[in-house]
C-alpha cells in the first residue's frame, strides 16, 4: 500500500484533474485505488456524484462517527469530502497533535477498514498548507504538485519547497531529531501549450530539476471527462485516441512515471 498526495498552494492548477487521471490510470492497470477527498470544495467527490453530510473525511479530524468508503468505479473507492472540513480543522488549531490526526486514524483503521487491500491511497488536498494538507503530507510516501505556465509559476514552486522544508524541521522525533515528514516532492508541469512563451519558459526553468515529471499538455478533452466517460474511456475509443494520440501518449507517460516513483518509494 502506497500513499500519495496531490498538493498545491493555489487553485486552478489542475490538481484534482491530475489526481483523478492518475488514480484512474492506476485502476485501468488493475490496481486497487482509494481516493480521499481532502478539499472542502469536494470537487473529487462531486465528480463521482457523491454528496454526503455524514461518514466523510471530517470525521477523521473531529474523531467522532464512522468514516464511509464508497465504491465509485471498478477498482476505485472514495472517502467522501466534506464542505465542513475547514470547521473541523479550526477545532484542532490548539491541539499539539493536530498534524498527526490522520496518522493516528490510519493506525487504528488500517486493519479495521481493510485499507491494506488498496495498492494506492490518493489524497486530493485543498490548495493551501493547512492542517488537513499537513496531515496528508505526514502519511504520504510521495507528493505531486501540478505547476502551470504563469508569471509566478516558479515562485510558487519555490514557496512550496520552502514550506515543506520548514514542516520537515517542525515535526521531528526527539532526541534523534529525525523528521517524521519523509515524503519526496515532485512537480508536474500541467496545461502546457505548444509554442507559447510562458510554457516554453516554464519547461526551460524546470529542465535541470530531477524532481520534475514529464509534462501534461493543455487539452479541453480533460474538461469533458465524466465518471461515465473518463479520460481512460476516451483513450480506449479508437477514433478519439487517433485524433488526440499525442496528448494520450504524453498523459500515459506522466502516469507511468508517477507510478514508478511511488512504487519505488
Amino acid at each position: 500500500m502506497k500513499l500519495l498526495s496531490f498538493v498545491a498552494l493555489k487553485g486552478g492548477v489542475g490538481k484534482t484533474t491530475d489526481g483523478l487521471c492518475t488514480g484512474q490510470g492506476f485502476a485501468k492497470k488493475g490496481k486497487r485505488v482509494l481516493f480521499v477527498d481532502f478539499d472542502h470544495q469536494c470537487n473529487l467527490s462531486h465528480y463521482y456524484d457523491v454528496y454526503k453530510d455524514s461518514g466523510t473525511v471530517a470525521n477523521i479530524f473531529t474523531k467522532t462517527g464512522e468514516v464511509e468508503i464508497v465504491n465509485v468505479a471498478p477498482n476505485i473507492d472514495l472517502i467522501p469530502g466534506s464542505m465542513r472540513l475547514d470547521e473541523a480543522e479550526r477545532q484542532l488549531e490548539t491541539d499539539p497533535n493536530k498534524n498527526m490526526v490522520l496518522y493516528d486514524w490510519l493506525d487504528l483503521n488500517v486493519e479495521k477498514m481493510n485499507l491494506i487491500e488498496y495498492d494506492y491511497i490518493i489524497f486530493d488536498c485543498r490548495p493551501d498548507f493547512g492542517i488537513a494538507t499537513k496531515n496528508a503530507i505526514a502519511v504520504s510516501h510521495v507528493l505531486f504538485s501540478p505547476i502551470i505556465p504563469s508569471d509566478f509559476a516558479y515562485d510558487s514552486k519555490v514557496n512550496l519547497e520552502v514550506r515543506l522544508e520548514a514542516y520537515r524541521k517542525e515535526e521531528i522525533v526527539r532526541p534523534s531529531r529525525e523528521s517524521l515528514i519523509t515524503a519526496k516532492l515532485y512537480f508536474l508541469p500541467n496545461m502546457i501549450k505548444h509554442n507559447t512563451n510562458k510554457s516554453t519558459e516554464l519547461l526551460e526553468a524546470l529542465e535541470k530539476d530531477d524532481n520534475v515529471i514529464s509534462y501534461i499538455p493543455q487539452k479541453e478533452l480533460l474538461n469533458k471527462a465524466t465518471k461515465d466517460n473518463t479520460i481512460m474511456d476516451m483513450m480506449e475509443d479508437s477514433v478519439t485516441y487517433s485524433k488526440h494520440k499525442d496528448f494520450f501518449k504524453a498523459l500515459n507517460k506522466s502516469i507511468d512515471e508517477m507510478q514508478a516513483i511511488v512504487d519505488a518509494a
